[in-house]
């Protein structure tokens, strides 16, 4: 603990000897509460910007094909049976 509170160069409040376990984490709670807030809302803006490129994408796709439908042709058992009727 004591080397961790040294790391992060906290220093006793006044009238006290050392860094208490209640100061530093009392600090250190906020700090991660805070980033796990930005945190979250960062992500979830980073989701709708990638679900806006995925619609993008697919909409593109959409317009354009990427395949040839062609018609069919009657080659087939009962073709050959419609025509000798």
């Amino acid at each position: 603990f004591l080397e961790t509170t040294a790391y992060f160069c906290m220093k006793p409040k006044m009238g006290e000897k050392e860094v208490s376990p209640h100061s530093f984490f009392s600090i250190w709670h906020e700090f991660s509460s805070d980033f796990k807030d930005f945190w979250k809302k960062e992500n979830k803006l980073i989701l709708q910007e990638r679900v806006k490129e995925a619609e993008e994408v697919c909409r593109q796709k959409k317009g354009k094909s990427l395949y040839n439908i062609r018609p069919k042709h009657d080659s087939g058992i009962v073709s050959k049976i419609c025509i000798d009727a």
